[in-house]
C-alpha cells in the first residue's frame, strides 16, 4: 500500500494510461496505445508529430490529398494504415517505401487512376488492400502485385476498370478474396482467359451476382458464368476476316508447294531415266 492508502497497482495503471496518451499526438487527432486515429477532422495534409512507434494510423474521411513517403518512412513500425475516403491521386509511386511491415492498407474512395508495379511493390508482407470505389481507377499494370505474394484479400470494386489480365492475379499464391463487381468489364476474346480462371478458382468473389459485362452491348448485364459461355462460341469456333485471310495464304502456300514438289520429283525421275 501506498502511504495514501492507494495501492501500488492503481498507481501503476495510472502511468501507463498517461504514457498511451502520447506526448505529441497530432492535432485533432486522438491517440492510444500504439494507434493514432485521425478520422473525420477535415485535414489537408499529412498531420505531423505521429509517434514514431505507432502501429495503426486511420486518417479516414478527411482531405488528404498527398502521402508523403519521407514523413510515412519515420512510421517503421506501421502495420495498419487508413486511408479511405480522401482524395489521393495518382502520384503513390514509390509512397509506401519505407514501411515495409504494413500488412493492412485501406485506399478505397479516393481518386486512384492507375496501380503500376511501383505503387505498392514495397510492401512485402501486404496481407489486405483495398482499392475498391475508385471511379477513376482505369489501369491495374499486369505486375501491379508482382512483389505481393501474402495478398489475400484483394478489392478493385466498383472502379473503372475494364479489362484485368489473368497474371495480374492468378500468380498471388496466397489470394482468397476478390472483389470484382459493379465494374465497367469489357467482355471480349481477350478477357476469356480472365473469365475461364474465376470459373476454375478457388478464390471466393464477394458479391458474385453483380460481376458483370458491361460491353459489349450484345452481352451487357450478362453474369460471368453466361459470359464465358457466350465467348467461348464466338471466340473459339467462329472465324474472322484475318483467319480467313490467314488460310487462303497457307492453302495457296500448301498448293504451291506441292506444284514445286511434283516438279522436283518429274525432272528427278527423268534424270534417272536418263542415266
Amino acid at each position: 500500500m501506498s502511504p495514501s492508502g492507494r495501492p501500488w497497482s492503481l498507481s501503476l495503471v495510472f502511468l501507463l494510461e498517461m504514457a498511451s496518451e502520447g506526448i505529441n499526438c497530432p492535432s485533432r487527432c486522438s491517440c492510444q496505445y500504439l494507434e493514432v486515429n485521425c478520422t473525420g477532422q477535415q485535414l489537408q495534409e499529412f498531420p505531423v508529430d505521429i509517434p514514431l512507434d505507432t502501429r495503426q494510423l486511420i486518417l479516414a474521411a478527411n482531405n488528404v490529398s498527398y502521402l508523403p513517403a519521407v514523413e510515412l518512412s519515420f512510421l517503421a513500425d506501421l502495420v495498419y494504415l487508413d486511408c479511405r475516403k480522401n482524395l489521393l491521386g495518382d502520384d503513390l509511386n514509390f509512397t509506401f517505401i519505407g514501411v515495409a511491415k504494413l500488412v493492412y492498407l485501406d485506399l478505397s474512395f479516393n481518386n486512384l487512376t492507375q496501380v503500376t508495379f511501383s505503387t505498392f511493390s514495397h510492401l512485402l508482407s501486404l496481407v489486405v488492400l483495398n482499392i475498391s470505389d475508385n471511379p477513376n481507377l482505369v489501369a491495374v499494370e499486369k505486375d501491379a502485385f508482382a512483389n505481393n505474394t501474402w495478398l489475400r484479400h484483394l478489392d478493385v470494386s466498383r472502379t473503372g476498370l475494364t479489362f484485368l489480365d489473368t497474371s495480374t492475379v492468378q500468380d498471388l499464391p496466397n489470394l482468397r478474396l476478390l472483389g470484382l463487381s459493379d465494374n465497367l468489364w469489357h467482355c471480349n476474346c481477350s478477357f476469356l482467359d480472365f473469365i475461364t480462371w474465376m470459373m476454375e478458382s478457388d478464390v471466393h468473389f464477394p458479391d458474385a451476382d453483380n460481376i458483370t459485362c458491361y460491353t459489349p452491348a450484345g452481352l451487357h448485364a450478362m453474369r460471368m458464368p453466361a459470359a464465358e459461355a457466350q465467348l467461348h462460341f464466338s471466340c473459339l469456333t467462329q472465324l474472322y476476316k484475318q483467319d480467313y485471310v490467314f488460310l487462303c495464304l497457307v492453302g495457296v502456300s500448301i498448293f504451291l508447294a506441292g506444284i514445286m514438289v511434283a516438279w522436283l520429283a518429274g525432272i528427278c525421275a527423268v534424270i534417272y531415266k536418263v542415266h
